[in-house]
């Protein structure tokens, strides 16, 4: 059990085994450490060496020979506020590499970033790296059956959604389903410009959005799943085939 609680503030398995070995004598040696925790002696000194690092144990001179004690279970709380400093250390290096790696990400070149979400959970992730980065003035496209939507997502998730868009100002270009006259999560919103067409001839299956350089597909059937697609030459040749079938809509031909 203290080995387990040990473990989870950090420790090794085998520094959590010779910590606790330690405490239980004076000091000891590397020979004795080995004996006890049946820890081979080469891996024994790799450990002890991992435990000096993190304050929680020193060496003790006998003789002409090298001891080892354990600090007391206090000095714990002290390597657990050290670590905490760490972390927010490099949170706030991290806000100031970020961009720098992805200047680096930019020069590597242009293969796409695919990634696989499953279950309800899954989708609302996908959704929400549609908006990460940094956001401009292009429209958000999408593609979607309202009825579907509607039933799979509650009308909390679903003004989570369409919080995040609104928020960052960003225009929509939307082509839907609904057996109703009107969206049910967005009536009277005046974010953008929709074309509503026959579910019955037109069914779909699937929720699609597209922003700047960023594809996020969700599939609606029995399974819930989502892809997320990050590549620009795949996205604008999606919002061109999007605004070819919308403009179509918008201004039919006439006969």
């Amino acid at each position: 059990m203290l080995e387990k609680y040990l473990i989870e503030l950090g420790l090794t398995e085998k520094e959590a085994l010779v910590y606790l070995a330690l405490l239980a004598v004076e000091h000891t040696s590397v020979i004795e450490i080995s004996k006890k925790t049946h820890i081979n002696r080469s891996t024994v000194y790799v450990t002890i060496d991992g435990l000096l690092k993190k304050g929680l144990v020193s060496e003790v001179a006998i003789g002409k020979k090298t001891h080892y004690h354990a600090e007391p279970p206090e000095r714990l709380e002290t390597y657990i506020q050290r670590q905490k400093t760490l972390i927010d250390e490099r949170e706030r290096r991290l806000k100031d590499i970020i961009p720098q790696i992805k200047s680096v990400e930019r020069e590597v070149g242009t293969r796409p970033v695919v990634r696989y979400f499953e279950g309800k959970e899954g989708i609302v992730t996908a959704n929400k790296e549609i908006y990460e980065g940094k956001m401009d003035n292009s429209p958000l496209y999408m593609i979607y059956s309202q009825d579907m939507v509607s039933s799979i997502f509650s009308d909390t998730e679903r003004k989570l959604f369409r919080s995040n868009r609104i928020k960052n100002k960003i225009i929509s270009k939307v082509i839907y389903t609904s057996s109703n006259d009107e969206p049910k999560d967005n009536p009277g919103e005046n974010t953008g410009d929709r074309v509503r067409i026959d579910e019955k001839k037109y069914p779909f299956s699937c929720d699609i959005a597209i922003y700047q350089d960023k594809v996020r597909i969700s599939i609606l059937g029995k399974k819930l799943s989502g892809i997320f697609i990050k590549s620009k030459e795949f996205s604008d040749t999606l919002k061109n085939f999007f605004n070819l079938t919308f403009d179509q809509l918008k201004n039919p031909p006439k006969r």
